[in-house]
């Protein structure tokens, strides 16, 4: 790394983040500018339709996934377009295998339906986390310990499990295969077909050349927004400078390791762990210290995390790729020499997915908005409710308004897409959120399928009689005069 230049920025936890990080920034590049220039004019041509359906979820990650059950648990037949061989997105493929936190600060899981269904299904073994009676506990020595294991924040115990990946995946499949939804793996949406501003279907590639994939409604979980975006639809792009919810990284896991070791370390040489550190920073230039994953011999590293790039411009994000493969090796490497716990480690996996955090965010009938974080208010139109991030704050009601676009028809948009505000994104990106957007934005397609309704005019109330009927967490009326005089009393 001496030919690069690095700068480090550190974030610090405070009210408004979950996680203290470091972001890398570097001019260097390993490839020079490209030299395309001119265009080609592609031929009109006739193609197949592979599929018409009710609903079509384009992508099959955390929000695509949850979309895809809720849809086809209204009776909608629905199909769910896969670029890689698997489900889950980042939850899987791409490692980020510590999925953040689902209660509130009393310990209450409020982000439910979906997320409870899948990690319920997964076997003990595949899942480490703080038991149940735990959540919520303030006790500083457990804080402590799950603090270290990323299921304490603020001094509280809460819900945020490391899971196995492959179990997960396969998990997820059964899930949709049991529901009857067609999984179209190794096929990538190229562009929507829109007719007369709403959106029906889109043109895909895969290993059979190019074919359409027809729908009454369309989900967007591409977690870019790639459908929408190239359907007209308006969005957001402007970020939070210097917040690690903008930055870039490819996760990798070593094996081989001691974790108990290397968290004893962690938690008993502070002065030792803070020297460590900077002879890593000193060594490497970029580093990243390891997270727990489900298992002991097992080192997640979700790092070292890099800005200035975009996730829309394949040269970046091949950058990062080149990049992260490097770091994985360096790591290994110095771990070795120099961590408690690491002396066998091997490199076990490279994510086959970018860990993307940000790209664009739908422009929609409603938004969540910074602003609204201390209200608890709970909004008409709620689909879910998130954690907040921290004590100083209830908990946030997610409106259907953020899933739906302000003017195209035809599509929902589900995950990290969502219409927030950049301060907002930094949490509602997140899995269980992308959990709760997708089951939401499913269910909503199915029902608008089913009764030949825009999107847009679904009946909100049938839509959260719904989701609670798929036990996710949607508040009632009584519910919502309740919150508000108990925000008006805290605020008094």
């Amino acid at each position: 790394m001496d030919d690069q230049k690095v700068s480090v920025k550190e974030i610090r936890q405070n009210e408004n983040r979950f996680l203290s990080s470091d972001i890398f920034e570097s001019g260097h590049y390993v490839f020079p500018r490209r030299n395309g220039e001119g265009v080609l004019r592609e031929e009109a041509r006739d193609i197949p339709v592979y599929h018409r359906c009710d609903v079509l979820v384009v992508g099959g990650g955390p929000s695509g996934t949850a979309a895809a059950l809720a849809a086809a648990r209204t009776g909608a037949d629905v199909v769910v377009l896969e670029r890689y061989n698997h489900l889950g997105g980042l939850s899987t493929g791409g490692v980020v295998i510590w999925i953040d936190r689902m209660t509130d600060w009393e310990g209450r899981q409020v982000i439910r339906g979906f997320a409870e269904e899948v990690l319920g299904r997964l076997p003990p073994e595949a899942v480490a986390g703080p038991d149940r009676s735990l959540w919520g506990q303030r006790d500083a020595d457990l804080a402590k310990y799950w603090r270290l294991r990323t299921s304490a924040f603020h001094g509280i115990v809460t819900w945020a499990p490391t899971i196995d990946p492959e179990r997960l995946k396969l998990i997820s499949q059964e899930m949709l295969i049991e529901a009857g939804v067609r999984i179209v793996f190794h096929s990538w949406a190229a562009t929507p077909v829109v007719e007369d501003g709403a959106v029906k279907g889109v043109i895909f590639e895969s290993k059979e050349g190019r074919q359409g994939l027809m729908a009454k409604v369309v989900v967007d979980c591409t977690g870019d927004g790639d459908v929408f975006a190239r359907a007209g639809a308006n969005f957001e792009a402007d970020i939070e400078e210097g917040d690690v919810h903008h930055s870039m990284n490819t996760g990798f896991m070593l094996g081989g390791v001691d974790m108990a070791t290397w968290l004893a370390f962690r938690s008993e040489q502070e002065q030792a762990f803070t020297e460590f550190n900077a002879l890593g920073r000193d060594q490497l230039g970029f580093f990243q210290t390891p997270y727990v994953s489900w298992r002991n011999d097992i080192a997640l590293f979700l790092g070292p995390r890099q800005s200035g790039l975009s996730a829309l411009n394949v040269d970046d994000m091949t950058e990062v790729e080149i990049r992260s493969h490097r770091f994985m090796q360096s790591h290994c490497e110095f771990f070795r020499s120099h961590a408690p716990g690491f002396k066998d480690a091997y490199m076990l996996l490279s994510a086959p997915q970018l860990g993307v955090r940000h790209t664009r965010r739908l422009a929609g009938v409603g938004r969540i908005e910074r602003g609204q974080w201390g209200s608890g208010a709970v909004q008409p139109d709620e689909v879910g409710v998130s954690p907040s991030v921290s004590p100083k704050f209830p908990v946030l009601s997610v409106p259907y308004g953020a899933l739906v676009p302000a003017r195209l028809d035809g599509l929902l948009a589900a995950g990290r897409h969502i219409s927030c505000d950049a301060n907002s994104h930094g949490f509602m990106r997140e899995i269980p959120q992308c959990w709760l957007t997708g089951q939401a934005a499913g269910a909503a397609a199915g029902i608008a399928a089913n009764r030949g309704v825009a999107p847009r005019n679904v009946d909100i109330a049938e839509l959260q009689a719904t989701l609670r009927a798929q036990g996710a967490f949607v508040r009632d009326a009584s519910e919502a005069v309740q919150v508000a005089s108990q925000a008006e009393t805290v605020s008094g």
